[in-house]
């Protein structure tokens, strides 16, 4: 569980590596794709350009390098040719990569062409909920802190959080412990301490937080069909508080928008 100073420079590499995806998708036209053509593309530069592997494809059983998960769909969406991105969709790609044999995971809800107010509104507040339960993180904090602050940012804006799915150490394995619940009660649960690193990925739904799983087994949805979306990083617990290993280029300049429309 907990990360040696080698195994967390080998963790940033991967999640630098991790973070120049979503740039290279932050540059890519979205409107008229199918999300079959964005795995394909993020195969190609994970493997080609960037000499990794993408730790999802295979993994369980599943044959792809990426969940792409629109609207409705909540995680484990699975690409395919037919489902085309157009304009005024969410879809939330949600990526892992291996470099060095340590394995880091993201995800980024994308705003595609001119979407509404009050879904501009979800995918934010969705954006928001992960970097207030980012900065509770130090040692000497509660897992419980973390999901309480998720759920009390979701709730005040009027929005549920999904309970079924959570957060998950990482490192050699792509799921390792501790669980990291986006839920709780602050000053409970498994005490932090320097090295560890886990994921924190919460995802809002405009309405009720009940998900169904559809018969592919994969592909998760909102039971009353409310929109739905999801941010995450890699976090690392540092002696002073917490490095965000996947940070991204655009996370990096105050005052910018970080949802970005294609």
């Amino acid at each position: 569980m907990i990360k040696e100073a080698w195994e967390l420079a080998l963790l940033a590499q991967s999640g630098r590596l991790l973070a120049s995806v979503f740039a290279l998708l932050d540059r890519t036209p979205l409107i008229g794709r199918s999300t079959l053509e964005i795995n394909d593309l993020v195969e190609r530069f994970i493997i080609v350009d960037l000499q990794a592997r993408p730790a999802s494809k295979g993994q369980y059983g599943y044959g792809f390098v990426l969940n792409s998960s629109v609207n409705d769909v909540v995680c484990h969406g699975v690409p395919s040719a037919s489902t085309v991105l157009r304009d005024g969709d969410i879809v939330n790609f949600d990526i892992t990569l291996e470099k060095g044999g340590y394995i880091t995971d993201s995800s980024k809800t994308y705003l595609v062409g001119a979407v509404d107010p009050a879904t501009r509104r979800l995918v934010q507040t969705t954006y928001d909920a992960l970097w207030t339960g980012i900065k509770t993180v130090r040692p000497g904090a509660k897992l419980g802190d973390i999901g309480h602050a998720i759920e009390r940012h979701a709730k005040k804006a009027g929005y549920s959080v999904v309970r079924e799915y959570c957060g998950h150490g990482i490192g050699r394995e792509m799921h390792e412990e501790p669980q990291i619940l986006h839920f709780g009660r602050p000053g409970t649960g498994l005490t932090l301490r320097e090295g560890m690193v886990f994921t924190i990925e919460p995802m809002l739904n405009r309405g009720r937080r009940g998900v169904r799983t559809e018969e592919d087994g994969w592909t998760v949805r909102t039971q009353d069909g409310s929109l739905s979306a999801q941010f995450e990083h890699t976090v690392a617990v540092t002696a002073t508080g917490v490095s965000v290993l996947t940070l991204r280029d655009d996370e990096r300049k105050p005052g910018t928008d970080r949802t970005n429309h294609r």
